[in-house]
C-alpha cells in the first residue's frame, strides 16, 4: 500500500512509516492542487499538516484513498463531507501539542508581566531605560482561565507553581472530576472582575466566539492583561483594541488572530503594549515529533484494520452496519448537540433511551455519537468518535444507555435526557421515512418536526395570535430568510404555551434575538448551530 506525505513530517514519524515493509512512502511537499489531484488516485493514505488542502474535487479523484491523517488538531483543510461520502477515515492528533501550547501561554504571560519583548527591543536599539519597563510579579496575582481542558489544566499547574491564585470558568466541566487541581470555579462575570491576567483555552464554537467582547470587558479590572494561544475569534479584536486604547486592558499577548496572517497594517500590530507571535503554540520540536509519531501509528493501524484512533468522521463499525445505521448516527449526534446549547448549566448525568427498530443494532456507536454531539459545542474539533467517551469521563459526565419497550407517540426513537443545574431536560428524535432525522420533542413540547441542521431558533412563548407573524416580520426586516418552521403546544393549568422552532438560512445576530425577546409574549429565545450531517 502507498502513503503520500504531502507536508513536512517529523523524522520520528517518518521512521514509524518506513519500518513497515508492506508500505511504500512517498514524500512530495509543496504540491499544487492540480498536481495533487492528478496523482492522488495512486495512494491508499495521505498524511498532511496545514499546508495541504483536500478539497471536494481532490477527494473525489482519490479512487483508492482509505485514510487521511492530519498531524495536528484542526481538520478545516479537509472536506469532511466529501471524505465521509467516500468512506474515507479522517484522523487527527489532538493530544500532541498540549504541553507546547501550555508553555507558550505561560511564556507570553511572563513576557506581559515583565515587558520582556519591549525591553529587549529597547536595549538592542541602544537604550537603557530601566524605569520604562517596570513590571509586575505573578506571585499573589489572580489568573483567570477560561476553558479547563487539557491545556487549561497544564497552564493552571504552572501558574500555581508561581504562587498565582487560579480561577476557572468552564460551565461544562464537573468540579469533582478536577478536584486534584487547586483552582476556584467561578461564573464568567466573577472571574472577569477578579482576574489580573486572563487566558483563554476553549475551541472556537458559537458559544465561545467573542467571549471577550465590548460587554464582557466592562466587567474586567482596570489594567487587566489578556492572553490568547487558543483560536482567533475567541477575543473580539475590535473590542480588544478599544479596551487597550482606554487602558481597561493594559497589555495583550496574542499567538492567534481572527485572520491569519493579520494584515500588515492591523492596529494590534502597532500597539507597543501588545505582544504578537505567529501561531507558535505547537511550534516545538517535541510537539512536532509527538504529532508526527501519533499520526504515523494511527495511519498504519487504520490501513491494517487494527484500530481507528482519533477518527473525526466515522465510528468503528463494519461498512454494511454503517450503511444501515447511518441515519440513526446522524440523528444521535445532532440530538447530542442540543443540550449544551439549549439548556443552562454544566452537564452531569446523561440517559440515552432507544426504542423500536434501532434497538436491533449495536448501540455503542450510537451512544458514542450522542456523546460526540454533546461535547462538540464544548470541545470543538478536539472531540471525535474515539475520544468522546474518555472526554465525557474526564469532565465528570456519567452516561447510560437503555433499550425501551414503551410504545409512546413514536415507536422508533432516540431520546437523550440530561441533568443540568439539577433540572432534567429531554430531547427526542426519530427518522422520518428511511433517511430523514427529525427532532420531535423538547421537554414537554411533543409533536415537533425540526430539521436538526444549521441555525435553528427555539422560541418559547405564550400561545396567542400574532406571535408567529411578529417573529417573521422581525426576521424579514433583518433580511434573515426562514427555511423551515415548526410549532408545538402544551397546556399547563389554564395557560397554553407554544414552542416555535425556525430554521434560518443564515446566522442570527444577537441584536435580532434581543428584538424578539422584547415582544411581551416571548418567554425565552435561543439560537443553536447544529452544523451539517450526511
Amino acid at each position: 500500500m502507498k502513503i503520500l506525505v504531502s507536508d513536512p513530517l517529523g523524522k520520528a514519524g517518518l521512521a514509524v512509516l518506513k519500518k513497515e515493509k508492506a508500505l511504500e512512502i512517498d514524500e512530495r511537499y509543496g504540491l499544487k492542487p492540480e498536481e495533487l489531484k492528478k496523482i492522488i488516485s495512486d495512494y491508499d493514505a495521505i498524511i498532511i499538516r496545514s499546508g495541504t488542502r483536500l478539497t471536494k474535487d481532490i477527494i473525489e479523484a482519490a479512487k483508492k484513498l482509505r485514510v487521511i491523517g492530519r498531524a495536528g488538531v484542526g481538520v478545516d483543510n479537509v472536506d469532511l463531507e466529501a471524505a465521509t461520502k467516500r468512506g474515507i477515515i479522517v484522523m487527527n492528533t489532538p493530544e500532541g501539542n498540549t504541553i507546547s501550547t501550555a508553555e507558550q501561554t505561560f511564556s507570553l504571560l511572563m513576557s506581559l508581566a515583565r515587558n520582556i519583548p519591549q525591553a529587549v527591543s529597547s536595549v538592542k536599539g541602544g537604550e537603557w531605560k530601566r524605569q520604562a519597563f517596570l513590571g509586575t510579579e505573578l506571585n499573589g496575582k489572580v489568573l483567570g482561565v477560561i476553558g479547563f481542558g487539557r491545556i487549561g489544566r497544564e497552564v493552571s499547574k504552572r501558574a500555581t507553581a508561581f504562587g498565582m491564585r487560579v480561577m476557572v470558568f468552564d460551565p461544562f466541566i464537573s468540579k469533582a472530576s478536577v478536584k486534584e487541581y487547586p483552582v476556584e470555579f467561578k461564573d464568567l462575570k466573577s472571574l472577569l472582575k477578579a482576574a489580573d491576567f486572563i487566558t483563554v483555552h476553549t475551541p472556537l464554537t458559537p458559544e465561545t466566539k467573542y467571549i471577550l467582547n465590548s460587554e464582557t470587558f466592562k466587567f474586567c479590572k482596570k489594567g487587566v492583561k489578556v492572553i490568547n494561544c487558543a483560536r482567533g475569534g475567541i477575543i473580539e479584536e475590535k473590542a480588544l483594541i478599544e479596551a487597550l486604547e482606554s487602558k481597561k486592558v493594559s497589555g495583550a499577548a496574542l499567538d492567534v488572530f481572527e485572520k491569519e496572517p493579520p494584515a500588515a497594517d492591523h492596529p494590534l500590530l502597532r500597539m507597543p503594549q501588545v505582544i504578537c507571535t505567529p501561531h507558535l503554540g505547537a511550534a516545538t520540536e517535541e510537539a512536532q515529533e509527538n504529532v508526527a509519531v501519533d499520526v504515523a501509528h494511527q495511519v498504519v493501524d487504520a490501513l491494517a484494520n487494527r484500530a481507528f484512533k482519533n477518527a473525526v468522521n466515522l465510528p468503528n463499525v463494519d461498512p454494511e452496519t454503517f450503511k444501515a445505521i447511518r441515519p440513526w448516527l446522524n440523528l444521535a449526534e445532532q440530538i447530542g448537540k442540543l443540550p449544551a446549547q439549549l439548556f443552562e448549566g454544566s452537564l452531569k448525568n446523561v440517559k440515552i433511551r432507544y426504542g423500536g427498530e434501532v434497538t436491533r443494532y449495536n448501540l455503542k456507536p450510537l451512544t458514542i455519537a450522542v456523546l460526540k454531539g454533546l461535547l462538540t459545542p464544548i470541545c470543538g474539533e478536539t472531540v471525535n468518535y474515539v475520544n468522546a467517551g474518555g472526554l465525557a469521563k474526564e469532565r465528570g459526565i456519567t452516561y447510560e444507555e437503555v433499550k425501551s419497550s414503551e410504545a409512546g407517540d413514536f415507536t422508533n426513537f432516540i431520546e437523550v435526557e440530561t441533568s443540568q443545574n439539577g433540572e432534567p431536560n429531554r430531547v427526542m428524535g426519530t427518522i422520518f421515512g428511511s433517511q430523514l432525522p427529525r427532532i420531535v420533542r423538547i421537554n414537554e413540547f411533543l409533536g415537533m418536526d425540526v430539521d436538526p441542521r444549521g441555525f435553528v431558533i427555539f422560541i418559547k412563548n405564550q400561545d396567542q395570535p400574532g406571535v408567529v407573524g411578529k417573529i417573521g416580520t422581525i426576521l424579514g426586516n433583518n433580511k434573515i430568510n426562514i427555511a423551515e418552521m415548526s410549532l408545538a403546544r402544551v397546556t399547563q393549568g389554564k395557560k397554553v404555551f407554544a414552542m416555535t422552532t425556525i430554521n434560518t438560512d443564515s446566522e442570527v445576530p444577537a441584536k435580532v434575538l434581543t428584538e424578539i425577546k422584547k415582544f411581551s409574549p416571548i418567554i425565552s429565545v435561543k439560537v443553536v448551530n447544529l452544523g451539517k450531517y450526511e
